[in-house]
């Protein structure tokens, strides 16, 4: 059973552990502990162990950015990313919701497709080499 809701300082090391596990390393670990302090970090708990975890913030031109979705590896084709997209776009402060992914990210640009998000454009230069799609969705 899938449940969503603000993470609390106590989920930090599993959702931590999740995140070194998709990108090798803690260097986030900071970044994860201050959206969770600031209440814009959800989790989706199956059983009660965390599967994934979508951050955001609303600092893109006064506009709600989904800034980081993580599911964890085992858990992923399971809707996890989908449900944490659709919680937040309930609760979203803006009308307004965008996000990004890179162009060899196939896998997140069919998450966005499928849950509404237009491409709105892309951004160079910042991996050399695999431009960044922009994606938009409206309340």
């Amino acid at each position: 059973m899938k449940s969503l809701e603000m993470a609390k300082l106590i989920d930090l090391d599993d959702i931590v552990k999740i995140d070194e596990e998709v990108i090798g390393n803690k260097s986030r670990c900071e970044y994860i502990r201050k959206a969770i302090e600031e209440k814009r970090c959800i989790v989706a708990n199956d059983k009660s162990r965390i599967a994934g975890i979508l951050i955001f913030d609303t600092h893109f031109f006064d506009c709600s950015f989904i800034s980081l979705i993580i599911v964890r590896p085992t858990e992923r084709r399971k809707g996890y990313a989908t449900s944490l997209i659709e919680y937040f776009v309930n609760i979203s402060p803006t009308k307004k919701i965008f996000s990004s992914t890179n162009k060899s990210n196939l896998r997140m640009q069919e998450v966005f497709k499928a849950n509404g998000f237009l491409q709105s454009g892309f951004i160079e230069n910042l991996d050399e080499g695999d431009p960044e799609i922009i994606y938009f969705k409206s309340k």
